[in-house]
């Protein structure tokens, strides 16, 4: 026990370490005016004028209208996989609309995939489609958040930046670099990184074994760094060619909550005010602590029916303890539960424990964190997320005080505020909206594989993490069926741009209003009392958001197994 907790101390440590030096870039990437010569040649190549500025409006778009016809060039190339190079093994074409939920889902920085990648997509899919959309998606996501964050520290202005100059630096400057230094580590741990499909091996037997290999290591690298989580194989993180070593299993969670944990620091350091992003990486680590406590208690618990049976479930040095169903013997409890944790609150989806097997109440960890959406969060997207609910927690204490509420010294209005509660009201409207669907939709049945409320869970679980782009499943589901991939895919373009686009209005409303001195009734943020008062914001409008739907699926489930009760 005690070395578990030294383990997760370490891991959080490091990460809080290495939020501060990401931070420090990230915000001279932001701000920096000089730009490198492969930048410029990429402005004259496009035809980018980079002394161009963009309000909201046009910054939005430009991210809107770029995305979309790479969606679409991906979803071209989905359909005609057949005919194209590099496809050794002769895989056929993606159907329609499974074509349009894997473009849909890499576009969205989501990585929800119905078909498994070792079987279905070509090496060049892989490349051309799956790690360029991994890329584009995760990049996007940052650049958002930059125009945001600039959006914010400006004043009488409606310059939020230029969104081709943020997404070009970017791309150049941070995702490049991180994914080509980790790559070559990956390969140094093992990894394959090759342009063949199958490699040969010799089993213990004698006997000779086809493997399928690709460019794994590379694909790895851009799918955590960039909080994406694709796997290259059906079995993502837990398969040896995707995380080899302990090593590569912690270079996979600091990856994950490197650039969500940074954004942080360089809000502070763009807004001249460090004591505010702390609060805010205050806010991200208190919830990140309570989640994964409890999903290790679950999991280290085990399963009641299994001790009445007579099984033993105590951890020991002699064993993991606990429930050890769906997980990696050589990861075990611990490493399992961190991840699951680190997974869902950075909104990456990737997995190397199944969380179909989790206990109810650790099952009940990855849903809540994904219906949040603001624990991390996703690359750029999640620091979004909090601050609309820091906006939302400037409301209400302003409203029950009588005081107007402001925030970074800037009046909050009718406008920004009917823009965040657009925002906060398009994440639940669609999990809910398409979960009640799919429950009343008559083939949903036939994709089950699980009865009763976990079956009931499978469908909500599908649902929250496409709307939060997260991409973990509970893998009872099958969800390769024309339904869940047009509806799966519609939930993840809603989740992603209907949370972006009004948060960036808002921070585009903000550059244009006047900075007002704090005053007696102004409600300080940067302290350790408005941190508290924003994890309450979150979890209360997320519980009452919620809760009837979780006491459907885990809650009951965790009920029924205390009482004995299983089904068939």
């Amino acid at each position: 026990m005690l070395s578990t907790l030294l383990e997760f101390a370490l891991v959080l440590g490091l990460m809080t370490g290495l939020a501060v030096l990401m931070g420090k870039w990230l915000t001279r990437v932001f701000t920096g005016t000089r730009h490198a010569l492969p930048e410029r040649y990429t402005y004259r190549l496009l035809g980018i004028d980079p002394l161009e500025t963009m309000g909201w409006a046009r910054y939005g778009s430009a991210l809107l209208l770029s995305n979309a016809a790479m969606m679409l060039l991906g979803y071209f190339i989905l359909r005609l996989q057949a005919v194209m190079p590099i496809n050794p093994l002769g895989l056929a074409a993606q159907t329609p609309d499974l074509a349009f939920n894997t473009a849909a889902s890499f576009i969205t920085n989501t990585n929800w995939q119905a078909y498994s990648g070792e079987t279905s997509l070509s090496n060049f899919s892989q490349m051309a489609v799956i790690t360029f959309l991994m890329f584009v998606g995760a990049t996007s996501g940052v650049v958002a958040a930059a125009g945001f964050i600039r959006g914010l520290s400006r004043s009488s202005s409606a310059d939020i930046g230029n969104f081709w100059v943020d997404f070009t630096r970017t791309l150049y400057r941070v995702m490049l670099p991180l994914c080509v230094g980790m790559a070559l580590v990956y390969v140094w741990q093992g990894m394959p990184q090759t342009f063949a499909s199958q490699a040969l091996a010799t089993t213990l037997e004698g006997a000779q074994q086809q493997l399928i290999v690709g460019a794994v290591a590379s694909f790895e690298s851009i799918k955590h760094i960039g909080t994406n989580g694709g796997g290259f194989f059906s079995m993502n993180a837990a398969h040896p060619f995707e995380n080899p070593t302990p090593l590569t299993n912690a270079l996979h969670i600091l990856s994950m909550l490197l650039i969500p944990s940074a954004l942080t620091y360089t809000f502070g350091s763009m807004l001249l005010q460090r004591r505010q992003g702390w609060v805010f990486f205050g806010t991200f680590l208190v919830m990140f602590i309570g989640f994964l406590a409890l999903v290790y208690g679950a999991e280290q618990n085990g399963n009641p029916l299994l001790t009445q049976a007579g099984a033993n479930q105590t951890l020991s040095i002699e064993q993991s303890g606990g429930n050890m169903e769906g997980k990696e013997l050589r990861f075990g409890i611990a490493d399992s539960s961190l991840f699951i944790a680190t997974t869902t609150a950075a909104t990456t989806g990737s997995v190397n424990a199944m969380h179909d097997s989790l206990t109810p109440m650790g099952g009940f960890v990855p849903l809540a964190q994904m219906m949040l959406n603001c624990v991390f969060g996703g690359d750029g997207v999640g620091f979004i997320n909090l601050i609309q609910y820091a906006l939302l927690t400037v409301f209400l204490v302003g409203m029950m005080i009588g005081r107007s509420p402001e925030f970074l010294g800037k009046k909050i209005e009718a406008r920004e505020m009917k823009l965040v509660m657009l925002s906060v009201l398009a994440h639940p409207i669609s999990i809910l909206g398409f979960t009640a669907l799919a429950a009343l939709w008559p083939d949903t049945m036939a994709s089950l594989n699980n009865l009763g409320p976990h079956g009931f869970s499978e469908v909500l679980y599908a649902y929250t993490s496409g709307t939060a782009n997260n991409g973990s499943a509970f893998a009872g589901l099958n969800a390769n069926t024309p339904f869940f991939n047009t509806t799966i895919g519609l939930a993840m373009l809603i989740g992603r741009f209907f949370t972006m686009l009004p948060m960036l209005a808002v921070a585009g409303s903000l550059a244009m209003k006047k900075t007002v001195p704090a005053g007696a009734g102004t409600i300080p943020t940067a302290t350790p009392l408005f941190m508290v008062l924003v994890v309450f914001v979150v979890l209360v409008v997320g519980g009452l958001t919620f809760l009837p739907a979780l006491a459907l699926g885990p809650l009951v489930e965790q009920l029924q197994l205390l009482s004995g009760q299983t089904y068939n």
